[in-house]
């Protein structure tokens, strides 16, 4: 993406109507919880920030970025939670004001950032608008998680068409944290967007095949829903298993939801 201005600007929209969304919450409300164990509304809200800030690290201190990734080596799979509980605890409307400013540094230093920027990350390193297009995957996943505390429904927009692409070329990443190798040929995916438009990627006479509904190959690849409760079809034998594996997010395979219905 030549112009990360388009992601940046849907990033913002995101944040917003989530912040919209947790702004005159109450206390109660704060400490609901969320489909992720152990994480409240208060979790959810503190990771974002807590991400946020990393992400700020990144773009604007690569050396202190590079002592939060030395935590994170001391610590892997903890850091992240401990991020997320140490920002619980704020009062919410602190821990409001930290997201909000947090979030407001990183937009102005993603657009000020040169052409051609290149980003540390706990992962391989980021363009400005691959940054970017994380920060809306993840802050639009742990608003699913939010509504879904609230008892909310939230109408999905075409903004998810940045999600879509992540998860598209995140294909061979989510095989190889699964120790299997991944394919050689690209897969034809065919998504109907929100708004009905037809989103088409790959070689159409690709034996491999993804289609169905954008919003439920975002479930799937945010792992905010199992493959059985979704309406995506998979044709070829390599194209269904990446469905049953797939994640946009860095790190080590999730647990995954369960299926609608069951427990665990």
């Amino acid at each position: 993406m030549a112009d990360p201005t388009p992601v940046i600007d849907d990033l913002c929209a995101e944040s917003e109507e989530l912040d919209l969304l947790v702004a005159e919450l109450g206390q109660e409300q704060w400490s609901s919880p969320t489909p992720a164990p152990g994480w409240t509304v208060a979790h959810q809200i503190a990771h974002l920030a807590w991400t946020d800030h990393s992400s700020l690290l990144a773009v604007t201190d690569q050396k202190a970025f590079s002592r939060e990734v030395e935590k994170a080596m001391a610590a892997p799979g903890d850091f992240v939670d401990e991020g997320a509980e140490e920002g619980a605890r704020k009062p919410p409307a602190r821990l409001l004001a930290y997201w909000r400013a947090g979030r407001e540094d990183l937009a102005e230093a993603l657009r000020a950032a040169p052409e051609g920027a290149r980003f540390p990350w706990y992962g391989p390193p980021m363009s400005t608008a691959s940054m970017a297009t994380a920060r809306l995957m993840e802050t639009w996943a742990h608003g699913l998680d939010v509504a879904d505390a609230l008892g909310v429904t939230r109408e999905p927009t075409d903004r998810i068409r940045h999600i879509v692409r992540l998860g598209i070329r995140t294909r061979d990443f989510a095989f190889g944290v699964h120790g299997l190798t991944p394919p050689f040929e690209p897969f034809r995916i065919e998504l109907t967007a929100p708004s009905g438009e037809l989103w088409t990627y790959g070689p159409e006479d690709a034996t491999g095949r993804v289609t169905g509904p954008a919003l439920d190959f975002c479930l799937l690849v945010t792992q905010r829903a199992h493959r059985a409760d979704l309406a995506l079809r998979a044709e070829g034998e390599d194209a269904g298993r990446w469905l049953d594996i797939a994640q946009a997010f860095a790190g080590p395979p999730g647990a995954g939801r369960p299926v609608r219905g069951t427990a665990g």
